[in-house]
């Protein structure tokens, strides 16, 4: 049994036909923690699925209505990536709910796992980039909402800028200086808090700090603003991204502490993606998550993971990336020692 609980539904699954974004991978995932003996059908937990006034905190009521409805313009359609249809609302509803529950199980737990979600590109007012709702903010949301916490970090690893959650929580100081370079690369490190002295939570305000790891030269073309972005050359390797990530991780908590951090656990800086450029190995993306457990379990912040972008020639390589991330929490968590899938 592990240490925590992996939320998971078959209803998952996108509705979209052939697309280079795997709606597979869910199920594949599901499948081989079992088959592996990683988890047993008793750690997994399934979610209901958000309610529109949990959605309706993050994204406007005319989109919402729009979703709902069916009225979506063609060209907001084609801006989301992916075929509309009611299905496709429904399981974006679901990881929403997913993400919720997920955030819930990490608060009590301190770690709780979406085995979805992550849809970091979902704006207020459209979606974007295979993105319909921002699960991770309504999950923020709603457990401010319930008096659960005032002060959450997304950290997002994703290839791709998490542009949709930069939007959603925009940085209230955006002065944009970068902070020290390393390796020789030019500053690709900009804090829109430099400085920050973390504020306390008396008045009850809801507080998010961001975190955006991603590949500089790709989607999408206008980033706007994290707290931290971290803008990574072409062909960033493991042992280059472990140096910015851990750089990143260390201004991100000198400067805020978070009731609950909220990990976007994307797939796709391996180096096989199709949709990335970023050089890592599958054993490099398992280090990276191991940093961001380690960090978070040192200072005792819970963390809630959700699953992102993954886009391998070879879908059995995102279903490793995804199943690594599992097996390192639970060897973290658990001071087990285990090997990857």
């Amino acid at each position: 049994m592990l240490p925590f609980k992996l939320v998971y539904s078959d209803d998952y699954y996108l509705p979209i036909g052939a697309h280079v974004f795997p709606a597979e991978k869910y199920r594949l995932v599901h499948q081989r923690l079992l088959d592996s003996g990683v988890a047993e059908p008793t750690d997994f937990v399934t979610p209901g699925p958000a309610s529109d006034e949990d959605v309706l905190r993050v994204h406007t009521r005319e989109y919402v209505h729009k979703l709902k409805t069916g009225t979506l313009s063609p060209m907001e359609e084609m801006q989301m990536e992916v075929p509309y249809s009611p299905e496709l609302v429904k399981a974006f509803w679901l990881a929403a709910g997913g993400s919720i529950l997920a955030a819930e199980l990490a608060l009590r737990d301190g770690l709780g796992f979406n085995i979805g979600g992550g849809f970091h590109h979902a704006f207020p007012d459209h979606g974007e980039g295979f993105c319909v709702v921002h699960d991770v903010a309504v999950a923020i949301k709603r457990m401010h909402h319930e008096a659960k916490l005032t002060r959450a970090m997304t950290v997002d690893l994703d290839v791709h800028d998490g542009n949709g959650t930069a939007a959603i929580f925009a940085p209230r100081h955006k002065m944009g200086n970068p902070l020290p370079s390393a390796s020789g690369i030019s500053p690709a490190m900009r804090s829109s808090n430099p400085g920050l002295e973390t504020r306390g939570a008396s008045n009850g305000e809801l507080e998010v700090f961001t975190m955006s790891l991603h590949q500089a030269h790709n989607y999408p073309a206008y980033k706007p603003p994290s707290s931290i972005d971290v803008n990574l050359p072409d062909g960033t390797n493991d042992d280059e991204y472990m140096g910015w990530l851990d750089q990143a991780l260390s201004s991100a908590f000198r400067s805020f502490e978070p009731q609950l951090l909220c990990y976007i656990a994307g797939a796709d800086p391996y180096r096989e993606d199709q949709l990335g450029g970023l050089g890592l190995t599958i054993a490099g993306l398992k280090r990276r998550d191991e940093l961001v457990f380690r960090v978070a379990k040192s200072r005792g912040v819970p963390v809630m993971v959700t699953y992102a972008g993954g886009y391998a020639r070879r879908v059995e390589d995102t279903v490793t990336i995804h199943c690594n991330t599992i097996i390192t929490a639970r060897d973290l968590y658990t001071n087990a020692s285990s090997g990857s899938l």
